[in-house]
């Protein structure tokens, strides 16, 4: 029973103030207890402008991700990098990420599409479905008429034509060129630019030039014509190779008329290139500073360069410093470089880890997928994620990855609507019996087969469906939190 003078204060604070909220006793309870009191919490998301990329796991908010409509404030550059062991997803992202990226009309991407299978790119049946033709780079196509890239091409710019052969050498030797040999490249191109002017010049004019100099070249710095000779021919015999070597027809002459560069998606077949040879590097060289010189421009369109076994050019010290360039470039007319990797030690423990360090910078995205504990651990450390993100990338399952988008750390479930499935998997050899996939082989037959307006409006049915999964997630989140 209270005591007469608590109950005559609280009537007199009644009478005064009205009544006050009623007392409750402290409780007592374990942590484990205590957490069913309060609601489940998450990071916030991104935005709801851009592309759905599928849903983010812990508060099954639709994620939506776009680097141009990211850029400035939350996210410092728009490059990106995707990480994770084979079978985990890095595909069906990616293609479903351009497929995406394509509902928007100021939008345009190049692959560099590394793999294969079926005797064709990995990225043939989307490059199919949009009626694009793939430009193929292969050596012994291009005896027979195949595609060609003239380094020497025009479009490209007298510096960028330099700067490309001295790359395209150093690769090939695996070190810089001293000056003496430099010196040799440089009037050998200087004289070829000059005198050539009827025709497109091509990569046997340096040859010769360098097999036979002119003598106002060794003139010009009072030196011997012999020692210009002697300091041009290890050049020489490198750039041989692509006219009458292993690499003979892709470089050697004219650019390919027809090639289309205002095509919403242009795709650089490789698969036909061994992926461990030096020829790799050298191509990535190639068609980066001519994709520089004739691609990108002060148009407004915001451009997607997504490159399949980055670690080509991020290994490589002299193709990393020209992406390098080409990334600080770009970034000022509207280029997200896309690069995918399967262990990030293949990039930081390579010969050019410097390079590559500058590169992972300005990657202010990173997507990773699983990795085995020990690379997970390393990963983590040279990105700077958090810890409960490096403890759980060795149990994600496919489709499921960290995303560290500036700082902001979110597991994402990706999601692939039935339209996208069969463009995006592509192990169909390893999952699917031979009846699945000679039903799967008939129905892209069908739709290769059918009228171009037909296929637009597949087309457009697909990326309705996109949307609508997108209005569904975002619907179902927030019904989630009311």
């Amino acid at each position: 029973m209270r005591d007469p003078m608590s109950a005559f204060t609280d009537a007199f604070t009644t009478f005064l103030f009205g009544k006050v909220e009623t007392t409750r006793l402290p409780v007592r309870t374990s942590t484990g207890q205590a957490q069913a009191v309060y609601l489940p919490t998450a990071a916030p998301g991104l935005g709801d402008s851009g592309v759905i990329i599928g849903r983010e796991v812990y508060s099954g908010k639709g994620y939506i991700y776009d680097p141009f409509q990211l850029y400035g404030q939350q996210l410092p550059a728009p490059h990106w990098l995707v990480l994770g062991e084979s079978g985990n997803g890095k595909s069906a992202l990616e293609k479903t990420y351009v497929l995406r990226q394509l509902r928007f009309r100021d939008r345009q991407v190049v692959v560099l599409d590394a793999q294969g299978e079926d005797g064709a790119g990995e990225w043939n049946l989307i490059a199919q479905e949009l009626g694009i033709t793939p430009i193929r780079l292969d050596p012994m196509a291009a005896l027979d008429g195949g595609i060609k890239l003239n380094p020497l091409d025009p479009a490209i710019t007298t510096t960028g034509q330099l700067a490309l052969l001295r790359t395209i050498i150093e690769v090939a030797m695996g070190h810089g060129l001293d000056e003496r040999s430099g010196f040799a490249l440089k009037v050998a191109h200087a004289y070829v630019h000059a005198t050539i002017v009827e025709r497109q010049p091509v990569l046997m004019d340096i040859v010769e030039q360098l097999r036979h100099p002119e003598p106002e070249s060794a003139e010009a710095m009072n030196v011997d014509i012999d020692d210009v000779r002697a300091w041009g021919l290890d050049v020489a015999l490198v750039l041989d190779r692509l006219v009458d070597g292993d690499l003979r027809g892709m470089f050697d002459g004219p650019t390919t008329v027809g090639i289309d560069l205002d095509s919403p998606l242009i795709v650089f077949d490789l698969s036909h290139i061994d992926r461990n040879s030096i020829a790799m590097p050298i191509l990535m060289a190639i068609v980066g500073v001519w994709l520089e010189h004739t691609w990108i421009r002060p148009d407004r369109k915001k451009r997607i360069f997504l490159v399949e076994e980055a670690w080509h050019i991020i290994n490589s010290p002299f193709v990393a410093q020209l992406f390098q360039r080409l990334l600080k470039f770009g970034r000022r007319l509207g280029l997200s470089f896309v690069a995918v990797v399967h262990h990030l030690s293949d990039v930081v423990d390579g010969a050019a880890a410097k390079e590559a360090a500058a590169i992972l910078k300005m990657a202010s995205t990173r997507t990773i997928y699983a990795q085995k504990a020990d690379e997970a651990r390393s990963t983590g450390q040279v990105l700077g994620l958090p810890r409960w993100a490096v403890e759980i990338i060795p149990s994600l399952t496919p489709g499921i990855a960290v995303w560290d988008v500036n700082g902001n750390v979110q597991v994402v479930k990706h999601l692939v609507t039935e339209a996208e499935r069969p463009l995006v998997f592509t192990d169909r050899a390893m999952t699917e019996n031979s009846q699945a996939s000679d039903a799967s082989d008939a129905a892209d037959a069908m739709m290769g087969g059918l009228p171009d307006d037909v296929r637009a409006a597949e087309w457009e049915a697909e990326q309705r469906a996109i949307l609508m999964e997108q209005q569904r997630l975002n619907a179902s989140s927030e019904s989630t939190v009311a």
